[in-house]
């Protein structure tokens, strides 16, 4: 199998530079190597506080690390894990109107030994240079920290909706059932279900990305080392065309005072409002849970609205899709947009990838020509703020609101409304 094009790309040599001062290898693991898989594989379950894998997560997870580009920092006397890693690999990113290719950036671990070195500068700033001389115009990751991205030209561009429902409380108020029928799925089907529904519907929405096979059996149970695996159950929807436009993992854990349990959802994917609606209607009538959690679902989501009482419905929205443009012609260029535009924006990016003074011209019919311009600038703003409303899933008028983004008044909210996309933003996986 030849490896893909991503994980030959050498490291950078800036990176490998300076680490290389500090008395630090700084070098691709070969997951092919039996050492050089393991070691890599332990410190990123280290870096994360999980326990260290057993042989069977190993050798699971080492089938899903084969397809990407892995890179640890070595150093000599702390053994042979790497005391630092990050892993990459390009994947689509649906933007509206279309997709672009994206960097994407996970498995960011540096050892508590070895903090406060500028390691993590390195590792970053090298997958950025990475991504740029391999043309990918757009970088993007999820975050288990919020504060340490925005350092490096990260904004947090898809934010996405936490919901915690009271279903003792909530009732039922979305009309009656529809022609389809849910119907409980074992593991392996369920995993085959969200894999297919994932990739059927995720051009539907800006911020989705591309998922792979080790992603859906985790959510169905079937990952090595799940210690909720026996819990996990799942359901399907079938349309009445006989068509499966739904499914949802989830596990029941029972809450003290004895008879009841709360849900907490896995996973849900649906490809048609038709599905979704059935499978919060099974949320809501479940007999006895009292409390349902789910993450990850996006901003529109029509929950509140298909309970009698939205007081039962707690909703908590949070950052989690980064992404990072690099590219600002090639990004910009790989997108449709909301509404006609034509202003110079004026880009500071203290890496330099996307700085500079750009004409952005849109059309009636959304498309977008961008050229660099000696023209003064209408609007002026970081890498930061511009890969924020990059996928269209924060306003522009938001952040000028918070001093962030300045320029003219028109000028704002002409941009505002251009990068605006409905339905909204969602990023449905971690990475």
């Amino acid at each position: 199998m030849t490896a893909p094009e991503e994980t030959i790309i050498s490291v950078d040599p800036d990176s490998q530079r300076r680490l290389r001062e500090r008395g630090l290898d700084y070098r691709i693991a070969d997951m092919a190597v039996d050492a050089d898989a393991e070691g890599f594989l332990r410190a990123d379950s280290r870096g994360f506080l999980d326990e260290d894998p057993t042989d069977a997560e190993l050798a699971q997870a080492r089938e899903t690390m084969r397809a990407r580009r892995n890179i640890g920092v070595y150093d000599p006397a702390a053994g042979t894990w790497p005391i630092a890693t990050v892993n990459s690999w390009v994947t689509p990113l649906t933007l509206p109107g279309g997709e672009v290719d994206m960097w994407a950036i996970s498995s960011v671990t540096v050892a508590g030994t070895h903090r406060r070195r500028g390691i993590a500068r390195d590792l970053l700033e090298g997958e950025l240079r990475a991504a740029a001389r391999a043309g990918a115009p757009v970088a993007g990751l999820t975050a288990s920290e919020a504060t340490i991205y925005g350092r490096y030209g990260f904004g947090p561009a898809v934010p996405v909706m936490r919901f915690t429902l009271d279903t003792a409380r909530a009732g039922w108020a979305g009309g009656e059932a529809s022609a389809g029928r849910l119907v409980y799925a074992d593991k392996q089907t369920l995993a085959d279900d969200l894999e297919r529904l994932h990739e059927a519907s995720r051009s539907h929405r800006s911020g989705q990305i591309a998922g792979w096979r080790g992603r859906w059996q985790r959510m169905a149970g079937l990952a090595a080392g799940d210690k909720e695996a026996a819990a996990v159950r799942g359901v399907r929807f079938i349309d009445a065309d006989g068509a499966v436009q739904g499914a949802m993992a989830y596990t029941l854990a029972e809450l003290p005072g004895g008879f009841r349990s709360e849900m907490r959802i896995r996973s849900i994917i649906t490809a048609s409002d038709e599905a979704l609606r059935a499978i919060w209607r099974f949320v809501v009538q479940h007999d006895l849970v009292t409390t349902a959690r789910v993450d990850l679902r996006p901003l529109d989501d029509p929950l509140p609205w298909l309970v009698a009482d939205q007081r039962a419905v707690t909703a908590e929205v949070h950052d989690h899709g980064w992404l990072r443009v690099l590219d600002i012609e090639a990004a910009l260029g790989a997108r449709t947009y909301s509404a006609p535009l034509d202003i110079v924006l004026r880009v500071e990016d203290p890496l330099g990838f996307a700085a500079g003074d750009w004409r952005i011209r849109i059309d009636e019919s959304g498309r977008c020509r961008i050229a660099a311009t000696s023209d003064s600038p209408d609007v002026t703003l970081g890498v930061v703020e511009l890969s924020t409303i990059y996928a269209g899933g924060v306003p522009a008028s938001q952040l000028a609101a918070a001093g962030r983004v300045h320029g003219d008044g028109d000028a704002l909210s002409a941009l505002s409304r251009a990068f605006l996309t409905a339905p909204a933003v969602l990023l449905g996986i971690w990475y």
